[in-house]
């Protein structure tokens, strides 16, 4: 039976320039097929500045990628571009590009009604939104918000650090995890793309945790919470119109002293799994996390080895069947097999691919 990802698109965030945490190898936004084993040879799709994150319009035809930089166009501060898409060849298309609002841009989102893009700028710690035209231009920044704060860690959180946006399937509101202030700030987006804070429903974090990354369970009702700094994992259960913790568990094997950095974050499409991407010279890995949705239990299973360094985004596909990890630092993506049962994590094959940063399957 063919596989239900044959023939699909993998399309590839990448740093294209040296920074302090990382020696750019890519030439902008890269493309590779999927045949549900293992991925083809890259091909450039665009030419863009270390566009380390990248989103795709929902019917696929639109694409958003960040350009993670301390200057753009001539100017201090991160970009944003914007491309069109043909869904017939995958080619794309510049369309325009803008400051981000911000320095060294992380993360980028589609607000559910298409009108908006947010963007979360990692080092100034600000949310920015720009408004979207008709013809997928990037047109007016219509909200900017700068986070203030810092907490325990003299480097790492001396300020605000936002690091992603992510959307309440329930109730539309903007969940914006800050690494720098040890919280989840949460925002409405009102009609107008202005974000304004919802007083007093701040998820606070384990003071020098640093929260990096969000993912919801397919119910909708629960949230997980990955952080960078003290490499757990939290569940939350909705609670009305918050979200109280139900567990929290180290990504990393008992008794491990090495120093490591969790990544990336997600959900199986069966809801039984999370995963995490650890990453350091003694655990590049992913972390095999199983979910009790009946108590909103977390235990770690297993960590595997992504047979590379630095593994930063991973997505599931195959309906969950497959796994496949983009190793930053050693330049390849690997596909796993996954088993939904056991939580097992089997490599089918590796791929070299420039420094590799996110994952998108059109």
């Amino acid at each position: 039976m063919p596989d239900k990802h044959e023939g699909r698109e993998l399309i590839i965030g990448t740093y294209t320039e040296r920074l302090p945490h990382v020696d750019g190898k890519a030439d902008g936004v890269l493309s590779c097929s999927v045949d549900g084993t293992a991925v083809g040879p890259p091909r450039t799709l665009a030419r863009t500045r270390n566009p380390s994150f990248i989103v795709l319009s929902g019917d696929g035809r639109r694409l958003y990628a960040v350009n993670e930089t301390v200057t753009f166009e001539d100017r201090p501060g991160g970009g944003v571009s914007a491309f069109s898409r043909d869904p017939a060849t995958g080619e794309l298309s510049f369309l325009n590009a803008m400051s981000s609002g911000g320095v060294e841009p992380a993360h980028i989102e589609i607000d559910p009604t298409g009108r908006f893009l947010l963007v979360a700028n990692y080092r100034s710690g600000s949310v920015a939104v720009f408004s979207l035209e008709a013809d997928g231009r990037l047109g007016a920044m219509t909200g900017h918000i700068q986070h203030e704060g810092g907490s325990l860690h003299p480097v790492r959180q001396s300020g605000p650090h936002a690091h992603m946006a992510l959307f309440d399937p329930r109730t539309g509101d903007v969940l914006v995890p800050d690494l720098g202030i040890d919280a989840v700030l949460v925002y409405t987006l009102t009609e107008s793309g202005a974000l304004v804070e919802q007083g007093g429903r701040r998820i606070a974090v384990t003071p020098g945790a640093g929260p990096r990354h969000l993912a919801f369970h397919p119910d909708g009702d629960r949230l997980f919470v990955v952080n960078e700094l003290d490499n757990t994992l939290v569940a939350l259960r909705r609670d009305g119109n918050d979200f109280s913790p139900t567990s929290a568990v180290s990504v990393l094997p008992e008794a491990f002293e090495a120093h490591s950095q969790a990544a990336a974050l997600r959900v199986s499409p069966s809801g039984h799994w999370v995963l995490v991407s650890n990453r350091g010279a003694e655990s590049d890995s992913v972390a095999v996390v199983r979910f009790d949705a009946a108590d909103g239990s977390l235990g770690l299973v297993h960590t595997q080895p992504t047979s590379g360094r630095e593994p930063r985004d991973f997505i599931f596909t195959a309906g969950g069947s497959r796994v496949i990890v983009a190793n930053q630092d050693s330049d390849s993506i690997v596909v796993f097999a996954f088993d939904d049962a056991t939580g097992e994590l089997g490599l089918l094959a590796k791929t070299t691919v420039p420094t590799p940063v996110c994952l998108r399957t059109v």
